[in-house]
């Protein structure tokens, strides 16, 4: 390298207005013609088309060859198509967004902080709760408060979920709350019927997360972290006299949380949603599922039985 250094008369120490490109072109003048002759991927399409279910690098390799031949340039070859992609999704802070693909799972789970609901006359005072779903992809995130965490509760929470993301998910990760998995081991697992009657009127499979790993869902535990500062402690100095007027100031805060800029890479988990994941969920059912209450009776000597509501 010293003696092409003395060929090209190059010497140190070298003039402010040198730079690597041109010392590159200097030592090695054939090597941008070459870069010049060759097509160059265009890696934020490959990356949106990685997130596309069943496309690999591979796939997008071949097609790019296709592509450089129809231009009349040379391709780059596999492994160094596969290794300059991976280079410009460590440097954009890409490869977070394709761990998971979008409108593929919706984790959910409740927040253990509550809100205070206040009785106006009595100064009673009743914990409100909040739900939470996120997108796993955008990391666009629902969340609703509740008067109770009961099982109609919890159903209903996913249907105001998929309406509010405008379509549903392949899969369904619940934590292990027992409104929503009756048991869960290594070798069972057991959904109550209305929620599974929920899932499949959705089209989505319920996969619940294993038992005391929190990692199952990480975005999930991550938002109700990030909902639990941006909405429940945003709200800590208000004093709610009704569930309504605490939801109105949920639902507010809700939509300043998904407009948050993020702060790693630009936009916001509302801008992600729309631009990488909205066309991918799955389509909504024609209407909204109804939750339905089952319960066994006995059949009396009459032959009459109660269905158990009141007239």
């Amino acid at each position: 390298m010293l003696t092409l250094a003395g060929n090209l008369h190059i010497y140190w120490p070298l003039d402010d207005d040198v730079t690597n490109a041109s010392l590159e072109a200097l030592f090695y003048p054939g090597r941008n013609k070459d870069n010049e002759e060759r097509l160059m991927p265009d890696y934020p399409k490959i990356h949106r088309e990685l997130a596309k279910k069943g496309v690999t690098l591979t796939l997008l390799w071949t097609e790019y060859c296709l592509e450089a031949s129809a231009a009349g340039k040379k391709p780059y070859m596999s492994t160094q198509f596969n290794d300059n992609y991976h280079k410009w999704a460590r440097i954009t802070k890409a490869t977070m967004r394709i761990q998971h693909k979008p409108g593929d799972e919706m984790e959910v789970d409740w927040a253990g902080a509550t809100i205070d609901i206040y009785d106006e006359v009595t100064g009673e005072i009743s914990p409100a709760y909040l739900f939470v779903a996120v997108l796993s992809c955008s990391l666009y995130v629902y969340a609703e408060l509740c008067p109770n965490m009961k099982s109609d509760t919890f159903i209903n929470c996913h249907v105001h979920a998929y309406t509010y993301f405008g379509g549903s998910t392949r899969l369904l990760i619940p934590d292990n709350l027992k409104a929503g998995i009756t048991r869960n081991t290594l070798y069972d697992t057991l959904i109550p019927r209305a929620y599974k009657e929920m899932a499949d009127h959705y089209n989505t499979a319920i996969v619940p997360a294993r038992v005391k790993h929190p990692d199952d869902k990480p975005n999930a535990e991550g938002s109700v972290k990030y909902a639990t500062t941006w909405i429940l402690a945003a709200l800590r100095n208000y004093h709610f006299f009704s569930i309504e007027e605490a939801k109105t100031a949920v639902s507010e805060k809700l939509e300043e949380l998904n407009l948050r800029p993020f702060k790693k890479r630009l936009g916001n988990r509302r801008s992600a949603f729309e631009d990488e994941e909205r066309e991918f969920m799955l389509p909504l059912p024609k209407a909204p599922y109804e939750p339905a209450v089952w319960s066994t009776a006995k059949v009396q000597n009459d032959y009459l039985i109660s269905d158990g509501i009141n007239k």
